[in-house]
């Protein structure tokens, strides 16, 4: 794993860390076909805490743009990015494989198959909310397929569940592109493509709560378990020395975050190399211990992401690109450069 002696104090990275995600959130919010000064965001946002607190001074219109448009989308981004960037540190931790990301398990690509036969047929029984339902319940059926096909005489090996995942993987991608080739429908294809490709279009506030209590709790239960969790970057040997039952703990962490990317990835699509970028960059931050790394990985993940989704919407206004295509962008230069820097 990679990692080196912390060379700021801890307090301060997290202290810049959540400037960064501050001034972040103001520029999402701020920018856009109506550009707002980030005085009058922050008005806003006081007032609606309470009113006593600004002197609303602005047309209703800006609040109804700052409200209900853009702080759904922007605080969903920070959720995507928090919880992709989690994920990724416990599966690297897990796997022990510095190479993992959230997409590994296949249960990205479950619940893409999921949000495809929706658009593909039409599925309209949850009205607003059936694509995201469906896009669950293909990443849950996604989980049990890896988790049966990983498991061993009652074990998970790490290299069995690697396996499994990248196999279920491009076995539902394939189903998924064979699903969107055969439709015969350009505009049912298009829809689909954009979803595959990750996005956050169109966020409304009862999208949020969701992901947002899925993160928040399954983050929580990762700093519980950070002390396990920093016993396998010893080594699967080193750790059962150490009273760690290797392959329970594998197995209920291993679903924890399966659920926590199903939950995600149905209400933003395929949005990959967020998962892999952030817990490297806060390794070479503050090290890997899990209890340190695991906050300040999130908060970059958050800015991350809200960073990436502004540059998508904005590049060339009034056309949006699909964020995941900003994050690959991003992500398969430091890919290599990873690699490169491993074999070394």
């Amino acid at each position: 794993m990679l990692g080196r002696r912390p060379g700021l104090p801890y307090p301060l990275v997290i202290g810049l860390l959540a400037a960064l995600l501050c001034a972040a959130v103001t520029a999402g919010i701020a920018a856009g076909s109506i550009a707002l000064p980030p005085g009058q965001v922050w008005g806003i946002l006081a007032h609606r805490i309470h009113p006593v607190l600004a002197e609303p001074t602005w047309p209703v219109v800006r609040e109804t743009i700052v409200m209900d448009v853009r702080l759904p989308r922007v605080l969903l981004c920070a959720v995507v990015g928090a919880g992709l960037s989690v994920c990724g540190m416990a599966l690297q931790a897990l796997v022990r494989n510095p190479l993992a990301d959230p997409m590994l398990l296949g249960v990205s690509s479950g619940a893409t198959v999921g949000a495809v036969c929706v658009v593909v047929f039409g599925v309209t029984v949850f009205g607003a909310f059936s694509l995201p339902v469906a896009a669950f319940a293909g990443a849950l059926a996604a989980l049990v397929a890896v988790y049966l096909l990983a498991r061993s005489g009652g074990r998970m090996t790490t290299v069995r569940l690697v396996l499994a995942g990248v196999a279920t993987a491009e076995v539902l991608s394939a189903v998924a592109g064979f699903l969107v080739v055969t439709s015969g429908d350009p505009h049912k294809t298009q829809s689909a493509l954009r979803w595959m490709l990750g996005g956050l279009a169109g966020t409304t506030w009862p999208v949020v709560w969701v992901p947002a209590g899925a993160v928040v709790l399954g983050t929580a239960v990762l700093l519980g378990v950070s002390r396990p969790l920093n016993l396998l970057l010893a080594g699967e040997e080193a750790a059962t020395a150490l009273g760690l039952d290797v392959h329970r703990f594998r197995a209920a962490l291993f679903v924890l975050v399966a659920v926590m990317i199903g939950t995600i990835v149905a209400v933003s699509g395929s949005i990959g190399f967020v998962g892999l970028i952030m817990p490297h960059v806060v390794r070479l931050l503050i090290g890997a211990d899990h209890r340190r790394a695991l906050p300040a990985t999130a908060l970059l993940g958050a800015s991350f992401l809200i960073a990436a989704d502004l540059f998508a919407r904005t590049l060339i206004t009034p056309e949006e690109i699909p964020v995941g295509i900003i994050t690959a962008l991003v992500g398969g230069p430091f890919f290599l450069w990873l690699m490169r820097r491993r074999s070394r």
